[in-house]
């Protein structure tokens, strides 16, 4: 696997290797010891998996407690991805990173423990899946305000399509108003 680094160093950026030819391909989504040789030591409690239709955009989530790494991928369709710095402490704070992930790049995206994370479904259906470094916790969920102009997140929405939202990420606060990481 080949590991991009991103404007923000924590969150990467995982090509993996792809073995393909007239009949299909074969790839290897994880392995812990690929993930330490690159320096990624992390151990995995859950796996989920949501599909969506064109226009939705899930995010932006974080738990303030019970912080969640994620390892994500599209498996079907195409997504806009985001990830946005929660620490404080951070020289790269309220900054994001945006990368299109598709069944056709195969590519994954690492997000930390203490980012935001989101995406935004631009074909006309998606199936994304994601590990989890924590376990879920509801109660410590937060929500970022996916369009906060303080953050400034340059979404590719679809032309003609009406941005979908969960009645959460209606309610979502601006990052000056937000529970943030130290």
């Amino acid at each position: 696997m080949k590991v991009v680094d991103t404007k923000i160093n924590d969150v990467k950026i995982i090509e993996p290797n792809v073995f393909g030819d007239d009949r299909g391909f074969f790839l290897e989504t994880w392995s812990s010891a690929a993930f330490a040789n690159a320096g990624l030591n992390i151990d995995f409690v859950q796996d989920n998996h949501s599909r969506s239709a064109q226009g939705v955009l899930r995010g932006m989530h974080y738990q303030i407690q019970h912080p969640q790494g994620k390892l994500v991928r599209c498996t079907s369709g195409k997504v806009f991805d985001v990830a946005v710095d929660l620490r404080k402490s951070s020289v790269h704070f309220g900054q994001w990173v945006g990368v299109e992930l598709s069944a056709e790049n195969k590519r994954q995206l690492w997000v930390p423990p203490g980012f935001a994370h989101g995406f935004y479904v631009m074909s006309e259906s998606a199936d994304f899946q994601y590990k989890c470094s924590d376990i879920y916790a509801p109660e410590h969920e937060r929500s970022l305000l996916w369009n906060d102009s303080a953050v400034g997140i340059d979404w590719p929405l679809v032309d003609g399509v009406e941005t979908q939202l969960a009645t959460k990420d209606k309610a979502a606060t601006v990052l000056s108003e937000s529970d943030v990481f130290d």
